[in-house]
């Protein structure tokens, strides 16, 4: 059996057992079942810490991959900085783009105003493949309720070879809310400018009323995802050039 195909099914088997427990519970076992072989993915975006805090209640050494792409906002910058001191976060990895690519590709750093897929290929994509590519499992903070293409989110699925984990993929964002406000959980400042998903600031808009959460993203165009929760990690990820 292939190993995508065998991962396929440990994904499958994990979500049927354990899908249904709560974020809490989710995070703890998944530690245990990968030890020193798990990390968390991390935007420090607007509702970035309700999952960091979770995983600090539980290992406060585990790494935390965070993608510099060089376009983010210096709220998120400056965020980012404040939770892990917060939380006593011991191992922020921040992963950056290659830089021969960016100069080959995106030498004036405007891509991002013609070939938006490509821009996210090199700032996002590759980097984030480098990122987990030393882990066998690691988590991220996706939910449903943030968009369509998201409503059938899994907590537990496959992405090559290695398991992809989501244990807030059953919240609601009234479940985020009160658990901010339990933990007297500091915000994204821009989340009060009516920045409810942050990206790069080039591509990212306040949401408007009635819209769902990751409608500023990319506005006016087809683009959904920046690339790093679909396909084109996992072929980045089998690339034999990682």
């Amino acid at each position: 059996m292939p190993v995508e195909a065998g991962t396929e099914a440990r994904a499958a088997g994990l979500d049927a057992l354990y899908g249904g427990l709560s974020p809490q519970e989710v995070i703890a076992r998944a530690i245990e079942m990968f030890p020193g072989a798990i990390a968390a993915v991390s935007s420090f975006g607007a509702d970035s810490a309700v999952l960091l805090h979770m995983i600090a209640e539980v290992d406060r050494r585990l790494p935390v991959a965070f993608l510099d792409t060089g376009k983010h906002f210096e709220e998120t910058l400056s965020y980012r900085d404040a939770l892990a001191a917060d939380f006593g976060l011991a191992d922020i990895r921040v992963v950056r783009p290659d830089a021969a690519a960016l100069a080959r590709i995106d030498p004036a750093g405007r891509l991002h105003e013609t070939d938006a897929e490509a821009c996210c290929a090199v700032r996002k994509v590759e980097p984030m493949a480098r990122g987990v590519a030393p882990f066998r499992a690691w988590f991220t903070g996706r939910k449903r309720f943030q968009a369509s293409t998201r409503a059938a989110l899994p907590v537990f699925e496959a992405v090559g070879p290695r398991i992809r984990i989501n244990p807030l993929a059953r919240w609601t964002g009234a479940d985020l809310a009160d658990y901010m406000r339990a933990h007297a959980l500091r915000e994204n400042p821009l989340v009060a400018y009516g920045y409810l998903s942050i990206g790069c600031f080039p591509c990212t808009q306040p949401v408007k009323p009635g819209e769902d959460a990751r409608s500023g993203r990319w506005a006016g165009q087809a683009k959904t995802e920046c690339g790093i929760h679909l396909s084109g990690l996992e072929k980045s990820l089998t690339d034999a050039s990682l």
